[in-house]
């Protein structure tokens, strides 16, 4: 004999499962209806709140805000003028030029010589050796005749030893001092000294 007592409990059994299939079913659908109201939301705040559509504020439509409007009616009305801020430029005036001293021109007349003295004292005051006398005797008889004042008409050389141009001639070119000191460094630098401006002269009947 088989006991039925199973029975009873065989069909509760069925019953809990339908109920829970019952139930997973409507979670599901209850998250399936949350999922798509989560993604209908934004859209529908949107919709519902027109401020929410309003272009957020960014460094461009500021930008945009201060730019020049200009607005042209479609039958050629003319544009406005618009009004623009103003601003001024200072700009330094350039300073005058400092003027330059007045100098003597190198061409300026020298003073003639009006003092006395002998071409031995001259020689020896422009510090020239006995030694050179001579060739200092011989050179300068024939350029200027021993004269202080003598001139070049056509060169402008001036002086004992006819210094050309008369202005390389520190002091004075007709003071005769100053005159032969110049002609000792001339030459030295240029011939080694008077014996050799001697020896060129005798040659060259110039020097």
């Amino acid at each position: 004999m088989i006991s039925t007592s199973t029975r009873p409990n065989a069909f509760g059994s069925n019953k809990t499962r339908t109920w829970r299939r019952r139930l997973s079913a409507v979670g599901a659908g209850l998250a399936v209806v949350g999922f798509s109201a989560a993604l209908l939301a934004p859209t529908g705040t949107a919709l519902a709140d027109p401020s929410a559509a309003e272009a957020a504020v960014t460094a461009f439509s500021l930008a945009a805000q201060d730019t020049q409007d200009i607005t042209v009616s479609v039958q050629g009305a003319p544009i406005e003028q618009v009004e623009r801020g103003s601003f001024e430029v200072y700009i330094k005036p350039k300073p005058k030029p400092t003027p330059k001293p007045a100098t003597a021109s190198a061409s300026a007349p020298r003073p003639k010589y009006t003092g006395g003295g002998s071409k031995e004292e001259w020689m020896s005051a422009a510090g020239i050796a006995q030694g050179d006398w001579a060739y200092v005797d011989y050179i300068v008889s024939r350029e200027s005749g021993w004269n202080p004042n003598a001139t070049n008409s056509s060169s402008g050389a001036c002086g004992l030893v006819q210094a050309l141009p008369c202005s390389k001639v520190p002091g004075n070119g007709y003071n005769p001092v100053d005159n032969l000191r110049w002609g000792s460094g001339y030459a030295t630098g240029r011939y080694g000294g008077w014996a050799g401006a001697y020896a060129f002269w005798t040659r060259n009947h110039w020097w």
